[in-house]
Order: C-alpha cells, then sequence, then structure tokens
C-alpha cells in the first residue's frame, strides 16, 4: 500500500512522515516533489508539516497554487484518502478543501509541546480502532495553528461529526488549560463531509515510535490502511456481483 508524501519547498515534517509511515508493516511511502502532476500510483496522500515556500503571504497560501495541488484536489474529491498535518493542514483550508483557517496562536508565540487530544468521532476514516473519548498523546509545534471557523461553520462541524480531535487534559476534559494556542471549541483536527480528508495541527508522524515517547499517532496511519483495505474489499465485491 502507497503514501504519497508531498513535498514542498520548505518542508521540514516530509522525512518523519516517511520514516513513521515505512516503520509500519504493509505500508511504503515515497516523496513525491510538488512540481509533479499526477498521484494516480498512490493510495493515499499526506501533505506534511513545515513551513511551505517559507510561509510567506499566510501558511499554505502558496503552496495552496503549486502544480501537485490540482492532482491532491481531483484524489481527494474522487475519494482518495488525504491526511494534512500541521503546515498540511493550513495548505488544505487554503486549497478550500477544508473549512475554516489557522491563525496566529493566541499566546502570539511559537508553541512546541506535547499535547493530548481527544478523539470525538470513532467511526472516521482515521480514527478506527479508537473508541469515541480515546486519548491520543501527539507532539505539536507552530506559530499559527489556532483554527477558527465562524458560526455558521462551526456550526455545520459539529452538526455533520467533522470534528475528529480536541485539545483536552489527561482526564479528557476539554478545558481551556489543555488548549496550546487558543484553537475555537478546543478543535485539534477537522475532517470534510465526505470524511476522506483529515486535517490536524499535532504530528502523528512524530509520535509513531515508542523510542520517542508515543506510539499513538501511528493509529491514525494503521486507521487508513484497515479503510483503505475496505474499501478495496468492497469494490472487489461489488464487481464480481456485476460479473455475476
Amino acid at each position: 500500500m502507497k503514501f504519497a508524501v508531498i513535498q514542498f519547498p520548505g518542508s521540514n515534517c516530509d522525512q518523519d512522515c516517511v520514516a513513521a509511515i515505512n516503520g509500519l508493516d504493509g505500508l511504503h511511502a515515497e516523496y513525491v516533489w510538488h512540481k509533479k502532476t499526477s498521484l494516480d500510483d498512490f493510495d493515499a496522500i499526506v501533505l506534511p508539516g513545515g513551513f511551505a515556500y517559507g510561509d510567506y503571504l499566510r501558511c499554505g497560501a502558496i503552496a495552496r497554487f503549486s502544480p501537485i495541488m490540482k492532482a491532491v484536489i481531483s484524489d481527494a474529491r474522487a475519494g482518495k484518502l488525504v491526511l494534512g498535518t500541521c503546515n498540511g493542514f493550513q495548505v488544505l483550508c487554503e486549497a478550500g478543501l477544508l473549512p475554516g483557517a489557522l491563525v496566529r496562536n493566541r499566546s502570539l508565540r511559537f508553541v512546541c509541546d506535547m499535547t493530548i487530544t481527544r478523539v470525538e468521532v470513532d467511526g472516521s476514516p482515521f480514527t478506527h480502532g479508537c473508541p469515541k473519548g480515546t486519548l491520543l498523546s501527539l507532539p505539536v509545534a507552530h506559530g499559527e495553528g489556532c483554527f477558527f471557523a465562524d458560526a455558521a461553520t462551526l456550526r455545520e462541524l459539529n452538526t455533520n461529526d467533522q470534528v475528529i480531535l480536541r485539545y483536552s487534559d489527561s482526564e479528557g476534559r476539554v478545558v481551556p488549560e489543555a488548549n496550546p494556542n487558543g484553537s475555537i471549541e478546543n478543535i485539534a483536527g477537522i475532517c470534510n463531509r465526505e470524511r476522506n480528508i483529515f486535517g490536524l495541527m499535532p504530528h502523528p508522524d512524530r509520535a509513531s515510535d515508542a523510542r520517542i515517547g508515543s506510539m499513538d499517532g501511528a493509529k491514525i496511519f494503521r486507521s487508513m490502511v484497515q479503510t483503505i483495505s475496505v474499501n478495496r474489499a468492497t469494490e472487489r465485491s461489488e464487481r464480481v456481483k456485476r460479473v455475476a
């Protein structure tokens, strides 16, 4: 199963993502340079963290126009799984694939710390095996990770169960003290209505090896594998039915 890890000029977590994915059984990740125009050979797409194009203008604002993004948008709309971490989340919002925006941390300071996130939706392609309320220990490293959305968008996100993760304390309580950046309603990660696109500010790629403090991020990658495997089995079954 092949994952594409997109490389923009300024990406700095692409190697983390490739290492994390390749460290899991049955998975293979490859770098895809931003000037490429096709992702047909891949089963899933990962937009890593970093500072794409130096984060000039706004985070992700220039990366959104890279040649590869036409393929990302096309494949995403066709149902392929897309994961955006940190800067990748910002790019997804700039590209219109996810609602809302990421703005400066309320503290106006760069935050680099381990956070606890609470799983709000257990039936998404990215949280299989994580019952609702599961706590995931994931690191953050960002200066513009404060998620913001207007009232109508926020209402839609909650109504459609699109909020996948919220920052919480060690007891699973969603409290202001657990919020590292001031994100509205402690939102750490969201998906689109179709649930095949997931953006989050924490780094699952930096929490996929017990030697660096947490294996919780690997659960997200494994969930993607499970989703793709189930989808493939369903497609095969439907083909057999059509032939019969």
